[in-house]
C-alpha cells in the first residue's frame, strides 16, 4: 500500500482521522508531532516556549526523515508544508490528502488544545492570517481535498478510503469530457491517450494529472521535463498536452478529470483569468496573465512565474537602459520583471496602441515597431514570437545589433533562435529562452507539488 500522507491546519482533525483510518486499513498511524515528543522527551508547548520554532522545526525534520515509505498512515504538523525538504520526503511515493476545514470551525477545535498560539493576534485573526499565508503550500500538498468542518472522524476516514479505491472523478464523467475536443486538433493523439489512461478499467485511480495548455503546443518541453521530475521524486503524476484552440474547454475538461495543475502558454495567458476562481498571486494581477494554474478543493487558482523566469538570469546584470519587443502576455511578465530591476523600459510593438498601453501600465516608454535604431540599449528582450515555428525570423536585423549589446531572447524552442544566432554573430552577450524555461519550470513545480528542485537537475533533464 502507498503511504498515506494527512496535511492540513492544526485543528483539521489529522489525529483523530488518521487513527481511524490507520485502522480501516490495518496499518500503523504514526503522528509527527508524538514522535518528535517521544524522542525529545518534551512536549510541543515546551519545546516551542524554550526553544523556539526553528529547533522545533529541526526536530520535525529529523522525524519525517526515519518515517516507512510504505503500508502507514501519518499524520503532520499544521507548519510541515513550509518545508521543500519535508514536502519532498513526505510525498515521495504517498497519497497525500489535506484536511480542510472553515476558520470558525477551526477556532472551536483549538480553543480546547493546550498548544501555543502563533502569534500575538487574537486567535481568529491568527488562524485567518496564517492559513491565507500557507495557503498555497496547502494546495501544493494536496493530491485530494477533505473537508472536516461537519464531519465525523469516521465519516472523513470514509471519504478518504473511497478517494483511495475510486478516485475522485467516475469514468463515466471522464469520458464524456473528452468530448468538447477538437476531433482533428494537433494534440488529438495525445489527449485520446490521456482519455485511455482516464477510462481503461485497470487504471490506476491516485494519479493525478497535469498538463500544458496551449494552440498551439506540441514545441513544449514541459512534459518531457515533469515526467521525468515525477520519476525522480516517485510522484504518481502524469504530464500531458491540453491542446485545443478553446481555453474555455480546456479548463472545462480539466476539471471535470479533477486535474492537478496546468501549464498555460500561448495564447491563453491572458484569457485563462477568466476561468479561474482566484488569482493568488500579485504578481499575476499586476501583469494581467497566468501561466500556472493550480487545482485544490475545487478551485482554480492562478500564479505567473513567467517574470521569475525572465528576472533570474539577469541577476547581477549591471546594464538599466532595455529595449523590449512585443506588448503581449509575456511581455508583460517582462516589463513587470525589468521595471522590478529598476531599468528604464521602452517598448515597441507592431501595434503601437498595445505597446503605450502596456507602458502605461508599468510607467514604461514606448515607441513603434521601427523605432529601435538609434536606441543602442544595454539590453534587448524578445518577447514575440518571431524565431519559433512556424515565423522563423529574427525580429532585428543583423545591422541593428551592437556587440555592447544584452540580447534576452524568451523563445526556447529552438534553443538558438535567429536573434540568438545573429546577436553571437555581432559579438553580443547572449542569454536563450532555455534560461526563462528553467527558472519558470521549477518555480511551478514549487506551486504544484511544494519542492524545490535544483535548477540543476533542470538543466541535466533538458541536457
Amino acid at each position: 500500500m502507498r503511504r498515506v500522507v494527512l496535511f492540513g491546519y492544526r485543528g483539521t482533525g489529522k489525529t483523530a482521522i488518521g487513527t481511524v483510518l490507520s485502522r480501516r486499513l490495518g496499518v500503523p498511524f504514526l503522528d509527527t508531532d508524538a514522535l518528535i515528543e517521544q524522542k525529545s522527551g518534551r512536549t510541543i508547548p515546551d519545546i516551542f516556549k524554550n526553544d523556539g520554532e526553528e529547533r522545533f522545526r529541526a526536530l520535525e525534520r529529523e522525524a519525517i526523515a526515519g518515517l516507512p515509505t510504505h503500508d502507514v498512515v501519518v499524520g503532520t504538523g499544521g507548519g510541515v508544508v513550509m518545508d521543500p525538504e519535508n514536502m519532498e520526503r513526505l510525498r515521495r511515493d504517498s497519497v497525500c490528502v489535506l484536511l480542510a476545514a472553515d476558520p470558525a470551525t477551526i477556532g472551536r477545535r483549538l480553543a480546547k488544545s493546550p498548544r501555543p498560539p502563533l502569534t500575538s493576534l487574537p486567535p481568529d485573526e491568527e488562524i485567518a492570517q496564517v492559513m491565507s499565508r500557507r495557503r498555497w503550500q496547502y494546495a501544493a500538498a494536496a493530491d485530494f481535498c477533505v473537508d472536516t468542518s461537519t464531519t465525523s472522524p469516521d465519516e472523513a476516514a470514509g471519504r478518504i478510503l473511497s478517494l483511495l479505491k475510486e478516485g475522485t472523478v467516475p469514468p463515466q464523467v471522464q469520458e464524456a469530457a473528452f468530448r468538447w475536443f477538437v476531433a482533428d486538433a494537433p494534440g488529438a493523439t495525445e489527449l485520446h491517450r490521456l482519455e485511455s489512461l482516464l477510462t481503461d478499467p485497470d487504471r490506476d485511480v491516485q494519479t493525478r494529472f497535469l498538463g500544458i495548455a496551449g494552440y498551439p503546443c506540441s514545441h513544449s518541453k514541459s512534459p518531457l521535463l515533469f515526467n521525468r521530475l515525477f520519476e525522480r521524486y516517485h510522484l504518481n503524476c502524469h504530464y500531458t498536452r491540453f491542446e485545443d484552440p478553446s481555453v474555455a474547454t480546456i479548463l472545462q475538461v480539466a476539471r471535470d478529470i479533477d486535474a492537478k495543475g496546468l501549464s498555460v502558454t500561448i495564447p491563453f495567458k491572458r484569457a485563462v483569468m477568466a476561468y479561474l476562481d482566484e488569482i493568488d498571486d500579485d504578481a499575476a494581477q499586476q501583469i494581467g496573465a497566468v501561466n500556472t494554474v493550480v487545482f485544490s478543493c475545487g478551485a482554480a487558482h492562478g500564479w505567473n512565474t513567467d517574470w521569475l523566469g525572465i528576472q533570474k538570469p539577469l541577476t547581477g546584470f549591471s546594464g538599466t537602459r532595455a529595449v523590449l519587443l512585443g506588448a503581449g502576455g509575456v511581455a508583460a511578465a517582462a516589463a513587470y520583471a525589468l521595471t522590478n530591476l529598476d531599468m528604464e523600459v521602452t517598448i515597441l510593438n507592431r501595434t503601437p496602441e498595445k505597446a503605450r498601453t502596456l507602458a502605461e501600465q508599468f510607467g514604461c516608454r514606448w515607441r513603434a515597431w521601427n523605432g529601435f535604431d538609434g536606441m543602442n540599449p544595454d539590453l534587448v528582450v524578445n518577447a514575440t514570437s518571431l524565431g519559433m515555428q512556424p515565423d522563423t525570423r529574427s525580429p532585428l536585423r543583423d545591422d541593428q545589433l551592437k556587440k555592447e549589446m544584452t540580447v534576452f531572447d524568451l523563445v526556447y524552442t529552438p534553443p538558438v533562435t535567429p536573434l540568438i544566432a545573429a546577436a553571437r554573430k555581432a559579438g553580443c552577450t547572449t542569454i536563450t529562452g532555455t534560461e526563462v524555461f528553467i527558472y519558470q519550470a521549477r518555480e511551478q513545480f514549487r506551486l504544484f507539488f511544494g519542492i524545490d528542485v535544483p535548477e540543476t537537475v533542470i538543466r541535466e533533464i533538458l541536457a
